[in-house]
């Protein structure tokens, strides 16, 4: 099995995941990927390249690193990663209603702000009167 198994270089996940070796160190470091070893030469498999994967796309909506791990983990339950899938689709949609409360308010202080600035523009206005 072994001698079929595709292995990838640190450099080789760099380059095709745009990130940097101190990025996969640290996601090894927190037991996210855990690349094989042959002394100390980083041997990243499939199954790594999945995972960062799922890493790099948590980190880009927004998840922690403790929601990326809990969802990582569970791939292994045994069940075709439905587990997973349904708990990432509920994270996603939390995510989506905590970034739509987050955008009414941020819409509500540009409205505050832009009238705000339309009552200093007028007072500007009555005083170079």
């Amino acid at each position: 099995m072994d001698a079929e198994r595709r292995y990838y270089s640190i450099g080789e996940m760099c380059e095709a995941f745009g990130v940097t070796a101190r990025a996969l160190r640290f996601y090894e470091d927190e037991e996210l990927i855990g690349p094989e070893r042959r002394g100390t030469t980083r041997l990243y498999t499939d199954r790594d390249r999945a995972r960062l994967t799922w890493i790099l796309r948590g980190k880009s909506v927004g998840f922690s690193l403790n929601d990326i791990r809990e969802l990582l983990n569970l791939y292994d339950v045994g069940d075709r990663q439905h587990t997973q899938m349904l708990a990432t689709r509920d994270r996603c949609q939390d995510r989506i209603g905590w970034l739509r409360k987050q955008k009414q308010d941020i819409d509500a202080t540009i409205a505050e702000l832009e009238e705000f600035c339309g009552f200093l523009d007028t007072e500007l206005t009555r005083k170079d009167s």
